[in-house]
């Protein structure tokens, strides 16, 4: 008897799938760091898994789950981070609902190479409660906007790098550079094809 195996089309990676759910305005993150880790994970396309990127030192953790955009690119030829405010920690993997609250447009320099942008939006999960009432990031507490700037700081820091927060901006810019991280991505893959 011969055992008959049915081949599906492969499904799409996290990183390629749709930035938006439906039809409506929320936004997709995939978390690929938990709120509160120490390990820094980072998504592989290729095989597509959650690969271990490094170990902060002991007292240094993530400040709230960190993640992407799914298909989007920034400058730095990743997909667009992002962080999302959440009540809770969530799994690797998870992929949140999210709206907007603004973007810390930031550049940053590894060692011996040019300054970049390296903007880091900011989001809040439709789940939160803790937040769900905050529609932009003037509205966070100043000390929790201090302290995430101060983490992405110290964290590039960690790795050689530099990170330099050039403002605040609001959910208007940060939905811009959504919209560029989409047609950048859309323009790979269709170089990519040719």
């Amino acid at each position: 008897m011969r055992l008959m195996v049915a081949h599906s089309a492969r499904h799409a990676i996290l990183s390629e799938i749709a930035t938006y759910v439906g039809k409506s305005a929320a936004l997709r993150a995939v978390i690929e760091t938990p709120k509160g880790s120490r390990n820094k994970y980072a998504y592989d396309p290729d095989g597509d898994a959650f690969a271990l990127a490094t170990v902060l030192p002991e007292g240094m953790s993530f400040p709230f789950d960190f993640g992407f955009i799914p298909s989007t690119l920034g400058d730095d030829g990743d997909p667009v981070d992002a962080l999302v405010l959440m009540d809770a920690p969530v799994p690797s993997g998870c992929m949140l609902e999210c709206r907007l609250l603004g973007v810390i447009e930031a550049h940053q320099k590894n060692k011996g190479k040019p300054w970049i942008r390296n903007d880091r939006l900011i989001a809040v999960a439709r789940h939160a409660r803790a937040h769900n009432t905050v529609n932009t990031l003037r509205e966070l507490p100043r000390p929790i906007l201090h302290d995430i700037q101060a983490f992405f700081v110290d964290y590039n820091r960690l790795d050689d790098k530099k990170f330099h927060p050039l403002g605040v901006r609001g959910p208007r810019r940060a939905e811009k550079l959504v919209k560029k991280g989409i047609a950048v991505f859309k323009k790979q893959r269709r170089d990519a094809q040719k």
